[in-house]
């Protein structure tokens, strides 16, 4: 009886709390968003694995969500935006790389009686076009013979190419490519440190016909290529060796069919641009009596210079493509500029302190490149956030902001990562923000417009989940918040998860989950 009464006495008590409870109907304003995106996170993809979101009103410094907001996790490519804002604030929009051609030796008449440098300072965007802008410069000097070498000059940086955490089967591929001070892009990808690898039919049973572009022997090419009958699907393998420079291409391509194009990383990105150099010299008329590396002597006389874009437009191709190259190169340019050593270590110290004047704390992330491709990188979706906020205010805002990939926009230079993704939603055309994957990580990044007209800042960090990437659920978020009205927001209706993108694979059959620029597909 006593039992009986204490129940009832409990239920009297505990009816008019649960009656208090709006339904899921009921809920309106950051309440209904807040049922959203837990229904999106509920997903079973997520049972088990780390799941961090966050997102602000930037105008009220109100956090609408989180989700494991402080716990760090690896990022992936959304590392690049605490690079890019760091050099953004250390180089400033306007800074260039520049390369040069000098030399301190003697001239008789058209003969130089010593060696020619060819200098760099981590100009990613170095192309053989630019070089013969270089070698024109030099013949117009008078030049035409020189009686010692051609000598690579990649001193800017240190001989540190590979970054800590980089996996060594990731070696061979474009988005691995040595960071050195002195390399060249094939294309105006600018992936640097890369030659294209074209594979084109021969004849019907015999042996595919391989070149490289630009023409270089600092690449060895195994051609092991045949050419299939008419009508068959291309399947072309490009491999370079771990440690050398030598590219097996293996596979076939069909007869009358398209060449086949695929990246190759160089193992020494100096000597290749140096031996691209050479080339170009003979076609200007200027030979060279070899090619080697050497420091440039100070005080050396400059015979040719080139400035490249300013970082404002090298961060259109470094974000919206997601160029691990030009993170790299951008730290160690950092070191070099404030502490006098082109060093991972100096770089890395810099994005610390600049960092900290944004709100990141030191000590309170972790970071061993700029690419994001180390797994060993460590930020929580709070910060990721709170950066992106503080960023608002600083001058160069604008510049940023327009370098972040614009979703299910499909012009890839503003679309980027995010062209194949939400398109016909919401979110098309309004979420600007940085994509990250890796195998068992997605991240995205970034900055929203509500459908009120509410500009809200978000950041979503997947980590060790075992399905297939679950970006979609990325997308689902952004989505939401490309819907949410404010204060007269109401719980959506159910709806299916968007497409993430079915021309946007982020699976490397070998070496799992990447950026789906890095598989060249968007």
């Amino acid at each position: 009886m006593r039992r009986a009464v204490l129940v009832g006495l409990v239920g009297a008590v505990l009816l008019p709390l649960v009656g208090a409870v709006p339904s899921a109907a009921a809920r309106t304003g950051p309440e209904a968003l807040r049922a959203d995106l837990d229904e999106i996170l509920a997903d079973p993809r997520l049972d088990g694995a780390h799941a961090g979101v966050v997102v602000r009103d930037p105008a009220t410094d109100e956090v609408l969500y989180r989700r494991q907001a402080d716990a760090r996790a690896t990022p992936a490519s959304g590392a690049k935006l605490l690079t890019a804002a760091a050099a953004l604030e250390e180089l400033g929009p306007e800074h260039r790389f520049r390369t040069d051609v000098v030399t301190d030796a003697p001239r008789r008449g058209p003969v130089l009686l010593g060696d020619l440098h060819l200098r760099g300072t981590g100009d990613p965007t170095l192309r053989e076009q630019d070089l013969h802008a270089l070698a024109e410069q030099v013949a117009a000097s008078g030049v035409r013979v020189v009686r010692g070498q051609l000598k690579a000059d990649a001193s800017w940086f240190d001989d540190v190419p590979l970054g800590t955490g980089w996996m060594w089967d990731d070696e061979p591929y474009y988005y691995a490519a040595p960071v050195s001070a002195l390399t060249l892009a094939p294309t105006a990808d600018f992936d640097a440190g890369t030659a294209l690898v074209r594979t084109a039919p021969g004849e019907p049973g015999g042996p595919a016909v391989v070149e490289v572009v630009p023409r270089t022997d600092a690449v060895r090419i195994d051609n092991r290529a045949t050419t299939a009958a008419p009508g068959t699907a291309p399947d072309v393998r490009v491999r370079r060796e771990h440690g050398g420079d030598t590219v097996v291409v293996s596979g076939s391509v069909p007869a009358g069919g398209a060449p086949v194009e695929d990246y190759t990383s160089v193992r020494d990105p100096a000597a290749y641009a140096v031996d691209v150099f050479a080339r170009v010299l003979r076609e200007h008329g200027v030979r060279v009596g070899g090619t080697g590396a050497g420091v440039a002597p100070a005080g050396a006389r400059t015979l040719a210079e080139r400035e490249s874009m300013p970082l404002r437009d090298l961060l259109l191709p470094f974000l919206k493509l997601s160029n691990n190259g030009h993170a790299e190169v951008l730290v160690k340019a950092m070191g070099r500029k404030a502490r006098g050593a082109g060093t991972w270590d100096a770089g890395l110290a810099v994005v610390e302190e600049r960092l900290a004047g944004l709100g990141i704390g030191r000590g309170t992330f972790r970071l061993v490149d700029g690419s994001g491709l180390s797994t060993m990188d460590a930020v929580s979706p709070a910060q990721l956030a709170l950066l992106l906020d503080n960023a608002r205010q600083r001058p160069w805002f604008a510049v940023f902001a327009a370098a972040l990939p614009v979703a299910g926009i499909e012009d890839r230079a503003v679309g980027g990562t995010l062209r194949g993704r939400m398109d016909g939603t919401a979110a098309e055309g309004v979420v600007r923000a940085k994509t990250g994957s890796l195998t068992g990580v997605t991240s995205l990044s970034g900055y929203v417009t509500a459908a009120d007209g509410t500009p809200l800042i978000f950041s979503v960090l997947f980590n060790d989940f075992l399905s297939d990437s679950p970006k979609d659920l990325e997308d689902a978020v952004a989505i939401r918040l490309a819907e949410y009205r404010g204060a007269a927001d109401r719980p959506r209706e159910a709806a299916p998860l968007p497409n993430a993108g079915a021309d946007d694979p982020v699976t490397r059959v070998d070496e799992g989950a990447v950026e789906c620029s890095w598989t060249k597909s968007c």
